[in-house]
């Protein structure tokens, strides 16, 4: 995002053929000489966030990370996958479906992409709630599901009032969606925070989970 407005700047901060207000939106730079890039790194972007929920999904099973304990929260985090992977679907076509050539279907998968990104993290969140409730004392933990909570909570409301702003208040409007795409990587870094923190183990026979070397809790899980 950063270096497509630095090629925005570089240019001389030219108005886009696709653009309507004095701002350009992230897809209005996207669909200029730099589409190439857009799409390789709509495709990196899409595939990374997807993976980082799968291999997520995978510590915590293998007991890397703090296990899951309960059905529900296995459950809550295949469907953050499939959400994602919706999401990412969307992400990349319409970064090929750019908003010059093909605006309708540049519009339907952006709603794709905000539809399957948004139930991604509700999931989630949800997900990191029955996880804080489990291991009530740990606070990396709980920093993670109030960052992602946060995060959550503010990318919906600006993705709300970037639907109300964009017929009529265009140069909002993109405001608005750039600031929906640096809160999207920021959410995106907080599993970075989650994979970092892989460092438990399990003790099989007396089910007690181990994190950096200290005893932490008795395991109930449900099978």
């Amino acid at each position: 995002l950063l270096a497509m407005l630095i090629v925005w700047a570089v240019d001389g901060k030219p108005k886009y053929v696709s653009q309507d207000g004095n701002i350009p939106f992230i897809s209005d730079i996207g669909a200029s000489k730099i589409k190439p890039l857009f799409i390789a790194v709509c495709s990196v972007t899409a595939a990374c966030f997807a993976v980082s929920l799968v291999l997520e999904r995978w510590l915590r099973h293998a007991r890397r990370l703090l296990p899951d304990m309960r059905r529900r929260e296995r459950l809550f985090s295949r469907l953050a996958i499939a959400g994602a992977t919706l999401g990412g679907i969307g992400l990349v076509l319409l970064s090929v479906f750019d908003t010059v050539r093909h605006v309708k279907l540049h519009r339907v998968f952006l709603l794709v992409f905000m539809i399957g990104v948004t139930l991604s993290a509700i999931f989630t969140v949800l997900e990191f709630r029955w996880l804080n409730k489990d291991y009530g004392g740990m606070k990396r933990l709980r920093l993670a599901y109030i960052a992602k909570g946060t995060t959550v909570l503010v990318l919906v409301a600006l993705s709300i009032a970037f639907g109300a702003c964009l017929d009529n208040k265009i140069d909002v409007a993109a405001v608005l969606e750039w600031l929906i795409g640096f809160g999207f990587t920021f959410y995106l870094l907080t599993f970075v925070f989650d994979l970092s923190g892989v460092d438990t183990e399990v003790d099989e026979g007396n089910q007690i989970l181990w994190v950096r070397g200290q005893p932490m809790v008795a395991l109930r899980v449900e099978h």
